[in-house]
């Protein structure tokens, strides 16, 4: 038995119906894809069939504001945080890995952070990450951004404009305590990077990566849009992290 990728289903966590797409073996790792700012769960189509091929079952989300999900007063990023947990409680996903693009990123580290044990490895590909103090000139570049969630969109814009100005805004601003939790992260990470022409600035990469304990950080220097504008080596080297053994990092750190 394989879910039907073609098909949307909805879930409703903390008052909110979130659509979602899935496909693959019921009983194989689930995988939960998170799309960033202005795009949807299609984003995901061909790295989802990779997925599946290689016997994991791949779950999709609409964000909130975005898509097949409901429109809500909240953008908040402590918001977007608590509906990717509720999507793993609700849905009874255990062990499972967490894949996210730019704010899908954001999300999906800060859902590992808050409640560890519901997720078994992360994968972060140039993730929205907010500013320190001192960098804070050095911040996501809204021009970029903007145009790379353009340029996912085909002829319609599918997510509510407020809720991109909400968490361009948050992302702006310097978070002493986001950068302080880092070193908090038990999962396996694997941290991609779009290089020079992404929005998201490579070095803050590569800090976000020395800050988390074991992480790894790979450039595929096409922009931000990795798993779009490069698919094969995306889905090589994700699919690559996920074969390796899984080991406890509690045991590493004394």
């Amino acid at each position: 038995m394989t879910f039907d990728w073609s098909m949307v289903a909805t879930v409703e966590v903390n008052g909110v119906r979130l659509g979602y797409r899935e496909c693959g073996d019921p009983a194989g790792t689930p995988v939960l894809l998170l799309h960033g700012s202005g795009s949807n769960a299609r984003t995901w189509d061909r790295f989802a069939a990779r997925l599946t091929a290689a016997g994991y079952r791949a779950i999709a989300v609409d964000l909130r504001g975005h898509a097949t999900s409901a429109r809500t007063a909240d953008y908040s990023l402590s918001s977007i945080r608590d509906d990717i947990l509720g999507v793993l409680e609700t849905m009874r996903l255990r062990d499972a890995v967490v894949i996210g693009h730019s704010v899908g990123g954001y999300a999906a580290l800060a859902a590992a952070l808050h409640s560890p044990d519901l997720i078994a490895r992360l994968v972060l590909e140039d993730p929205a990450a907010p500013p320190r103090p001192a960098a804070s000139r050095n911040g996501i570049n809204v021009f970029q951004a903007l145009a790379a969630a353009a340029g996912i969109l085909i002829d319609r814009r599918d997510y509510e404009l407020r809720a991109l100005g909400s968490i361009f805004r948050q992302l702006s601003r310097p978070d002493v305590a986001w950068w302080g939790r880092l070193g908090d992260v038990r999962q396996p990470t694997l941290i991609l990077s779009g290089g020079a022409t992404s929005c998201i600035p490579p070095q803050r990469l590569v800090e976000v990566s020395a800050a988390i304990p074991g992480a790894r950080i790979t450039t595929i220097p096409v922009g931000h849009r990795v798993h779009s504008l490069a698919p094969d080596r995306f889905a090589a080297e994700v699919l690559a992290f996920l074969a390796e053994p899984a080991f406890a990092k509690s045991l590493e750190i004394t």
